[in-house]
């Protein structure tokens, strides 16, 4: 009987190690879900991510084609060097007003009135 029972024995241990290895790889299957699960969400955050800074990127683009567009309509070193040099040589602030004009005609005259004179007919 001790030969009977040894197989017996051992057919119960090798389904145990079954049952055991059965168990290990339902985890194991359940954990790479699992993983794939969470990568999967990764990559999906990723993804949006790179897509907004694409879209950035484009407006990033945009505005500094337009800021170059524009430069061209800014006055370059040499064309202020040339406004400056006729402020310069007009001198403005040497300007008299009306007033001041008329100050000195006034002074010129004699102290006469600043009015025109109206001519009689």
């Amino acid at each position: 009987m001790n030969n009977m029972q040894d197989p017996m024995e051992r057919i119960k241990i090798l389904e145990s190690r079954y049952n055991l290895m059965r168990e290990r790889l339902l985890i194991i299957n359940q954990n790479m879900i699992n993983e794939y699960k969470k990568i999967s969400k990764d990559m999906n955050l990723i993804e949006n991510e790179v897509k907004e800074i694409r879209s950035d990127m484009f407006e990033i683009k945009e505005a500094v084609q337009h800021i170059v567009h524009e430069l061209k309509f800014f006055a370059k070193k040499d064309q202020l060097l040339v406004l400056e040099k006729y402020i310069n040589l007009w001198n403005p602030l040497n300007f008299v007003t009306e007033k001041e004009v008329l100050e000195l005609i006034k002074k010129h005259r004699g102290g006469k009135s600043s009015k025109p004179r109206r001519k009689k007919k």
